[in-house]
Order: structure tokens, then C-alpha cells, then sequence
């Protein structure tokens, strides 16, 4: 659960911080989109993708899934923010969840019945 806390706090900490500065949201429009994205990142990329295709498809999947939720949040709650900051927004996260799946990979993902104790690469399997 640690980690899964972990990953929240740093997608927070990235989306409210960026889409602020870089747009006009508002804090609390922010923190609920962080933990839209954090929880559904989680379970698509941490649970599904990253055991299965392993930590590239993962992270290339979490930032496009960033993009996507910033842009379609950017567009109903009237954020003025432009693409390319988006894809900054998304690429920081990207980064951070390239570091983050190695974390999961080492330990064993939490939540999967079938980690077995440890998790391993998927090249090891």
C-alpha cells in the first residue's frame, strides 16, 4: 500500500503543480484529476501492462494516459493550457513511472495474487 501512496503523492505532486503553473486550474480541480489518473494508471499500467509487456510499454502507456486525462480535464474544466505543455506534464510523469516500475518490478507489484513473493522481469520469466 506504500507504494501505491507513493505513486499517488507523485502524480500529485506533478499534475496540481504543472497544471497550475502552466495553466489556470485550480487546486482542487487538480487533485481530483491527480487521483482520477493515479488510480487508473495504477491498475492499467502498474497491474495490467507492466507484468505482461514489461516496464517500456508501462511507461509509455502511463504518460499517453496522462496526456489523454490532462487533455480531456484541460477541456471540461476550462483550463487554459496549451498541448505542448500537456506533454511536458505527461513526460515528467512518463520519467517518474520508468523509476517507479523498476521499484514494483524488484519487489513485486502490490494487489497481484501472482507475484509469488517477488516479481521478476519479464525477459527472466
Amino acid at each position: 500500500m506504500a507504494k501505491l501512496a507513493v505513486k499517488l503523492l507523485a502524480n500529485a505532486v506533478v499534475v496540481i503543480g504543472l497544471s497550475m503553473w502552466f495553466g489556470d486550474a485550480d487546486f482542487l480541480s487538480a487533485l481530483l484529476v491527480a487521483v482520477v489518473l493515479g488510480a487508473i494508471a495504477y491498475v492499467l499500467g502498474d497491474m495490467l501492462i507492466l507484468p505482461s509487456a514489461g516496464n517500456t510499454a508501462a511507461t509509455i502507456g502511463d504518460a499517453a494516459l496522462t496526456y489523454l486525462v490532462i487533455w480531456g480535464a484541460s477541456a471540461m474544466l476550462d483550463w487554459n493550457i496549451s498541448y505542448f505543455d500537456i506533454f511536458v506534464i505527461a513526460f515528467v510523469v512518463g520519467v517518474f513511472e520508468f523509476f517507479f516500475h523498476i521499484w514494483l518490478l524488484q519487489d513485486g507489484i502490490p494487489g497481484r495474487k501472482d507475484n509469488n513473493g517477488h516479481a521478476k522481469f519479464p525477459a527472466q520469466r
